[in-house]
């Protein structure tokens, strides 16, 4: 097997380089800067020590510690010693939460208090872990964090295990929010292509400040060698997020870089707008985890000091980053094209990737064909394939049968990633979203795909958001457009400015009706993710 460089390694190089440079900064927290010379010799500690306890390369390790620099000692401390953490998001909900760690069949659990009272309160979930670490407080026979770090901290730097390019690194499940949540199959070297290609694309660099709003990014800053802040942010509700103390950590902490969820900077935007604030620092945003409207992406892009951009990387679990656009792209005639009604444009691929677009169908294909690709400008599910491409479900054949088509050609082999987005090539080769496959409308008149018709609606005035449902069975549903108007809004209002854009659109004289909804049920994880069957049932409750 061809051989990669553990991205451990780089956190042990870039600590040898800048060993007093402060790696990890908790603002709020008792000492809550940790160097990378001092978290680098907490990682080989924490490596020792488990090691010492029996964790062994390959074993499956369950992970429930909150972002903090204990998250990133202990994923890296995993890593040299080769076994695998698994990251769930313990926000999808109990059944389906338990139903993963099942499924996982983890060896270890290293977590806080919550995570081992679960594991005895629901111990068919953890019958396969025979390794409990307690971070924080002793809680139920759990193994204390801090005691297993002192024992090995005078074993002095751990011998990094070696990997190959398609070992496992890392379990981590997608949120649940478009389908049941599936454990996506990282290797070494998706992560090495996805470092390679998030440092191209954004022009990274050692020394950078990264305000990491989605705290897994902190995981690529360390490797990157980055300084991660964490600013108050909860992880399952980033749409209350406070956006003056977002503003005032990143002004302090001289960021430089910000990854997070639309929702949060939303709320960043609005706040800064009222009181006249800017960022003075900040020069690369990244959003992603939902459609981004223009409106936030130019904004936001007010903000920034000359130079600096907003970007939209567009992904997912399994595949990131597929493509990105950039705000300074959206001036004129591109705008214009996403608000009304052709689609969100979310930028050319990415380094490394390829994409193509196929037939939108629901059954497995068992093999690639250059038949199956479609024409540019013609609307299909897009479909990748590249080294930062994740190989495989874990556990789970039929969901990997499902969103993998084997390919062979010029004797290689490997895969194409259905990524279950629709969407369409452009003359100048972007890649412009329609919509979940999942969510499409199959009406009378045929297909119709939500993304286009919410993006032309959602800039009336007083919108917030808008989902385009389909009301009755498959082939015969009506197209509505659930709307939920800004907080305070005159619903007459909205209702007239609804139904003047609807004379501007043609493509608007599909849609049967308006409803309105008070606040959108939306995923966990970025609180941007609309539940659409949720919506779906409501409003057929009230249509007949």
């Amino acid at each position: 097997m061809e051989a990669v460089r553990n991205v451990s390694e780089d956190l042990r190089a870039g600590a040898a380089r800048h060993s007093d440079r402060s790696a990890v900064h908790r603002p709020g927290q008792r000492s809550g800067v940790v160097t990378f010379g001092e978290l680098d010799a907490r990682c080989d500690a924490i490596a020792h020590g488990l090691a010492d306890l029996g964790l062994a390369p390959g074993d499956r390790t369950l992970v429930f510690v909150p972002p903090s620099a204990e998250l990133v000692c202990l994923t890296h401390a995993l890593f040299r010693i080769g076994a695998v953490p698994v990251l769930i998001d313990p926000g999808m909900g109990r059944k389906s939460l338990l139903a993963c760690i099942e499924k996982t069949a983890p060896r270890a659990l290293i977590g806080v208090p919550r995570s081992q009272l679960a594991r005895h309160l629901y111990r068919g979930a953890f019958t396969s872990v025979e390794l409990a670490v307690s971070v924080g407080a002793p809680s139920l026979g759990g193994v204390l964090l801090r005691d297993v770090e002192r024992r090995g901290r005078r074993s002095g730097a751990y011998p990094i295990h070696p990997q190959g390019v398609d070992d496992i690194a890392a379990v981590l499940f997608t949120s649940g929010s478009t389908g049941p949540p599936k454990g996506v199959v990282a290797t070494q070297g998706v992560f090495r292509a996805q470092l390679d290609a998030l440092k191209e694309l954004y022009a990274l660099k050692p020394g950078e400040v990264d305000a990491a709003c989605f705290p897994l990014f902190a995981l690529f800053d360390a490797t990157l060698g980055m300084t991660t802040v964490f600013p108050p942010v909860h992880p399952s509700r980033p749409a209350r997020a406070d956006p003056a103390a977002v503003h005032r950590v990143i002004e302090e902490s001289g960021a430089t870089f910000s990854f997070g969820s639309p929702a949060i900077w939303r709320r960043v935007l609005a706040w800064a707008r009222a009181k006249g604030q800017r960022f003075s620092t900040l020069t690369r945003i990244t959003i992603a985890g939902a459609p981004v409207p223009p409106e936030l992406l130019c904004g936001l892009h007010e903000l920034l000091p000359a130079g600096g951009d907003v970007h939209t990387p567009y992904g997912a679990t399994e595949a990131l980053p597929v493509s990105s656009l950039a705000a300074s792209e959206l001036a004129g005639s591109l705008r214009q094209r996403v608000e009304t009604g052709e689609g969100t444009c979310v930028g050319r691929p990415a380094p490394g990737i390829e994409l193509a677009l196929v037939p939108v169908g629901d059954a497995p294909i068992d093999e690639w064909s250059a038949d199956l690709r479609l024409e540019p400008g013609q609307a299909g599910e897009i479909c990748v394939r590249g080294p930062a491409v994740t190989p495989s479900y874990l556990f789970d054949p039929a969901a990997t049968k499902l969103a993998k088509i084997p390919f062979e050609e010029a004797g290689r082999t490997g895969f194409w990633h259905r990524m279950g987005d629709v969407g369409r090539l452009d003359e100048e080769g972007r890649l412009w979203l329609l919509g979940r496959k999942s969510h499409r409308l199959e009406t009378g008149r045929g297909l119709l795909f939500p993304v286009p018709l919410e993006n032309a609606f959602n800039i009336c005035r007083d919108v917030h958001r808008t989902a385009l449902v389909g009301v009755g069975p498959p082939g015969a549903e009506r197209p509505h457009l659930v709307v939920e108007p800004e907080p305070g809004a005159k619903r007459e209002h909205v209702e007239a400015a609804l139904h003047a854009r609807a004379q501007e659109l043609e493509q608007a004289e599909r849609v049967e009706g308006f409803l309105f909804h008070k606040s959108f049920p939306v995923d966990v994880r970025h609180n941007a993710k609309i539940h659409r069957r949720e919506l779906k049932r409501w409003a057929e409750e009230r249509v007949r």
